[in-house]
C-alpha cells in the first residue's frame, strides 16, 4: 500500500494541464515579440538590431530564447531574426501534424518571404541546423553564409534518446499528455548540457512550460511518428551541392548527435570549417554564448 500511495503521489506531481499561448506571452513575449500568420498559425518572432540580417533556427523542444545570449551581442551590428519552429513555443502545433523536413523547409521559406528578406545569414541548431542546410540547398541564392550547430541530417550510428523512443510508443505517448514532470525535462536538458551546474531553475521551468503550450505534447508525438531516418545517400548528395561558405559548431561532449557526425558533415561540404567546442553538448550557443561566438564573429566579419 505505501509503494502504491507513492506512486499514486509521483504520478499526481507530474500531471500538468495545457498552457494557453495567451498564459505563455505574460511571461515569454517582450515587447520585441511580433506574430505573422502562417498556415492558420500565429507564428511567434521577434525581428531586433539594424544591419544585414542574420536568421536563427532553435532545435527541437526550444524556442527562440535558446538564442538569447547570442542576440544580445548580434544586435549591435545585425538584425538578427529569430522565430519559435512550428510545434514549439508559443507558436505552437500546425493544423496538419505535418513535420517533415520538406514541410519545415517549404514554412522557412514563407516565413522568410513574408518578412521580405531576400538574402540572409542563416543559422540553425540540431533540427534548426536541418531546416538551414535544406534550404540553403534548394535556396542558394538567398544564403549568404551557413552556420551549422550540431546539426542533423546524417545517421548517427546511436540510438534515439530516450524521449523520442518514449513519442513513438503506444501507451507511453498517451501519458505524455498529461503525464509532463519538471523533473522529465530537467533530465533532458541534462542530456545536452555538458556541465549540469549551468542549468539553472529558470530554464528548465522555460522549456516545461514551452512543453505544456496547448497542443505542443501533441504535436511532439506526432513529429515522432514522421520519419525523420536520414536518407545517407540522398542527404550527403545534398550536403555536397552546398557551395555557401559554410561554418560547423560543435559540442564535443554532444550526446545526441555525437562530434563524428560534425566530421562527416563538414567532409561532404565543399566550403566549410569544423569548430569543435570541447566543454560543449548538443547547445553550444546556449551552454557557452561567448565562446561560440567568438567563433561566429570571426566567421561573419
Amino acid at each position: 500500500m505505501g509503494v502504491l500511495l507513492l506512486i499514486i503521489v509521483l504520478l499526481y506531481q507530474g500531471f500538468y494541464a495545457d498552457i494557453s499561448p495567451e498564459e505563455l506571452k505574460k511571461n515569454y513575449a517582450n515587447e520585441h515579440s511580433k506574430f505573422i500568420e502562417i498556415d492558420g498559425m500565429q507564428v511567434h518572432y521577434r525581428d531586433e538590431g539594424k544591419g544585414f540580417p542574420i536568421v536563427l533556427i532553435h532545435g527541437t523542444a526550444a524556442s527562440l530564447h535558446t538564442w538569447d545570449a547570442w542576440n544580445q551581442e548580434l544586435i549591435k551590428n545585425y538584425r538578427v531574426i529569430r522565430m519559435d519552429l512550428p510545434a514549439f513555443g508559443i507558436t505552437g502545433p500546425n493544423k496538419n501534424a505535418a513535420y517533415s523536413i520538406k514541410n519545415y523547409t517549404q514554412f522557412l521559406h514563407q516565413f522568410l518571404s513574408k518578412l521580405h528578406i531576400e538574402k540572409c545569414y542563416l543559422a540553425g541548431n540540431s533540427l534548426g541546423g536541418n531546416i538551414a542546410w535544406n534550404y540553403t540547398a534548394e535556396h542558394p541564392e538567398k544564403v549568404t553564409k551557413l552556420i551549422l550547430i550540431d546539426a542533423s541530417g546524417l545517421p548517427t550510428n546511436k540510438s534515439q534518446p530516450f524521449v523520442f523512443k518514449m513519442a513513438k510508443t503506444p501507451i507511453l505517448n498517451s501519458l505524455f499528455l498529461y503525464f509532463t514532470p519538471k523533473y522529465f525535462i530537467e533530465k533532458n536538458i541534462q542530456e545536452v548540457y555538458a556541465d549540469d551546474s549551468k542549468i539553472t531553475d529558470e530554464l528548465i521551468t522555460r522549456y516545461h512550460k514551452m512543453a505544456l503550450r496547448t497542443g505542443n505534447r501533441q504535436a511532439f508525438i506526432d513529429r515522432a511518428k514522421t520519419d525523420f531516418t536520414p536518407n545517407e545517400f540522398k542527404n550527403s548528395e545534398k550536403l555536397r551541392s552546398i557551395q555557401t561558405p559554410t561554418i560547423l559548431i560543435w559540442g564535443a561532449k554532444d550526446e545526441w548527435i555525437p562530434l563524428d557526425n560534425g566530421k562527416r558533415m563538414n567532409n561532404l561540404l565543399p566550403n566549410a570549417t569544423l569548430y569543435v567546442l570541447e566543454n560543449s553538448g548538443h547547445v553550444p550557443m546556449e551552454e557557452n554564448p561567448k565562446e561560440s561566438l567568438l567563433i561566429l564573429k570571426e566567421f561573419l566579419n
